[in-house]
């Protein structure tokens, strides 16, 4: 009798420990918090996902950093791309006006560098071609998108863009933007842009990323 009540007790303590392992294995293990990093260490993560830009990220290009400010995501049917508005890191800005970078897939990945062109009479999309500074560009699109405002872009949270787009040899781009409003269709804003060569740009993400 004693040899049997040995082995009922070794059998439920064996089912005892059993069931100890497997709700420790099932209790979800806590996850240390990742610690902060300096985006700009030596061994921070270089280049980056420009389809992954948003407010708050750093940006490098040609040695200047530049500090997304807000993003416009728009859809024209079934097509989308971004806009990223800029600021310079350095104090005076570079006197440049303002910037942005705009990112699209149709269908190969385009990243363009965008300034405000501030030379001196008004440019309004007209014709087919227009030559500014001595460069002629053709016109490559015209239409109107719905944009979506993230950050800060001076927009509205949504509303609507009339866009035309230009063209000229060695990835250089005329952009005209105008955006609608109560007080009519808006005044054309006028941006030089030149493509952005893959494995120029570093992108440094931010602080929630």
């Amino acid at each position: 009798m004693g040899l049997v009540l040995a082995f009922v007790g070794l059998v439920a303590l064996a089912a005892v420990v059993v069931t100890v392992v497997l709700r420790a294995r099932a209790r979800p293990r806590a996850t240390a918090p990742r610690p902060p990093r300096d985006p700009f260490a030596p061994d921070a993560e270089t280049g980056g996902d420009p389809r992954k830009l948003k407010a708050g990220d750093m940006v490098e290009y040609l040695g200047q950093r530049l500090f997304v400010r807000g993003s416009l995501r728009l859809t024209e049917g079934g097509f989308t791309w971004s806009e990223h508005f800029l600021d310079p890191m350095d104090a005076d800005g570079g006197g440049e006006g303002r910037r942005w970078i705009s990112v699209e897939e149709d269908p190969d990945l385009e990243v363009m560098l965008w300034t405000e062109y501030r030379g001196e009479g008004a440019l309004v999309p007209a014709g087919k071609t227009l030559t500014v500074e001595g460069v002629t560009y053709v016109r490559s699109e015209h239409g109107t998108a719905a944009y979506r405002s993230e950050g800060t872009t001076g927009l509205a949270a949504d509303g609507r863009v009339e866009y035309a787009d230009y063209e000229a040899p060695g990835g250089r781009g005329l952009a005209f933007e105008r955006f609608p409003g109560a007080g009519g269709p808006g005044r054309w804003e006028v941006s030089l842009g030149e493509r952005v060569p893959r494995g120029t740009l570093t992108i440094y993400p931010g602080g929630d990323a």
